[in-house]
Formats: C-alpha cells, sequence, structure tokens
C-alpha cells in the first residue's frame, strides 16, 4: 500500500507538471513572444476580418486573384481538415490526365502568359495546403491578374517582387510569395473587385 500511495502521488504531480503546468507555461510565453504565429497567423483583410491562415492554401478561382497550387486535400481540394497529397506516382496515368487537364485550363486562361507553365501549377504539394508559390510561378500569372484588374502588369509585377521571401536564415528553403497575403495586397493597393463588374463566380 506505501508503494502504491508514492506512486499516486508521483503520477499526480507528473500529470500536473507535465499535463497542466508545462503546456500552460509555453503557451502564456507563445503568446507574449509570438501572438500572431500562436494565435494560427491569421491574415486579415482591409476591414480587419480574419479570412484565412498564413500557414493555409484556399482556393482563388477569380482571375483577378493569383492562384495557389492545386490541391488534393479533401474530396474537392484545400480542405485544412484533410492535408494529403495525391500519393499518385509518376507513372500514374490519372496524375498524367490531371496535369494535362490543368495545364490546358491554365493555358486556356493565361493566353498572354510566357511559356512554359511552371510546373508546381500543374501539380500538387504533398500536404495539398502549401500557401507559398515560387516568385515564377506568381509572375506567369501576371499578364491575367492585370489584365482583369485594367492595372498595367509592371504594377503587379513590383508587387509580386516587394513580398518574396528570401530563404530562411539565408540558408533554408527557397524564395517564395504567400499567395493569400500576395492577393489581400492586390485588394489593398487596386481595390477589390466586384463579382458584378466581371460576371465571374469565386
Amino acid at each position: 500500500m506505501k508503494t502504491l500511495l508514492v506512486a499516486l502521488r508521483v503520477a499526480a504531480l507528473t500529470l500536473l507538471a507535465t499535463g497542466l503546468a508545462y503546456p500552460l507555461a509555453l503557451t502564456g510565453l507563445a503568446q507574449v513572444l509570438f501572438p500572431a504565429a500562436a494565435n494560427g497567423s491569421a491574415a486579415k483583410d482591409g476591414t480587419g476580418a480574419v479570412v484565412g491562415s498564413e500557414l493555409v492554401a484556399q482556393r482563388f478561382e477569380r482571375p483577378w486573384y493569383f492562384q495557389p497550387r492545386p490541391s488534393a486535400a479533401g474530396q474537392d481540394g484545400w480542405d485544412a481538415a484533410a492535408s494529403s497529397g495525391s500519393n499518385l506516382g509518376p507513372t500514374s496515368k490519372k496524375l498524367q490526365a490531371r496535369a494535362a487537364a490543368l495545364l490546358a485550363q491554365l493555358l486556356r486562361e493565361n493566353p498572354d502568359a510566357p511559356r512554359p507553365v511552371p510546373a508546381e501549377l500543374v501539380t500538387a504539394s504533398a500536404s495539398g495546403l502549401d500557401p507559398h508559390l515560387s516568385p515564377e510561378a506568381a509572375l506567369w500569372q501576371v499578364a491575367r491578374v492585370a489584365q482583369a484588374r485594367d492595372v498595367a502588369p509592371e504594377r503587379v509585377r513590383a508587387l509580386v517582387e516587394d513580398l518574396r521571401q528570401g530563404r530562411d536564415w539565408g540558408v533554408f528553403g527557397e524564395p517564395r510569395v504567400n499567395v493569400l497575403l500576395l492577393n489581400l495586397a492586390l485588394d489593398r493597393q487596386f481595390g477589390a473587385p466586384s463579382a458584378e463588374r466581371f460576371g465571374a463566380p469565386r
């Protein structure tokens, strides 16, 4: 019985320390030092409303917005509750057919874009929720976005360059552009187009 009581006391103390005190301390520290990241890296529009997270890709179909990589997360893609890749190998006929369909759609929607089409625009990431594009893939879409917004392509291109992120600590990762932040910057600088004006669904 004495041994059992000692074991119960140790278990209770361990539970309080590692299951309560430690998580509360880390949560409080994160809220003080990194409040934005600790609360999901929320992205807000011009009115202050949260429209998404900087860390999670979402669907953009309207021509006046930059489009992210394709997504295999969930049934219709971009499902933050079902992060996943397609798990289709390079010899998969289904993958080849999907890439060919995406390629045809991109060429149809971006007739003035340079060739070739960046490969990442026809392939999903491993998570299906990659919020970034390479600067090259973002710049490839400039002509369409500029035409849809009736602004000079140079102004849209300059915005992409302004939001280019370099390698982390100058070493890790690749240069990239966050698609959601880029689209929010477009609305701030050029105004948010109305669906009625352009007559296209999101």
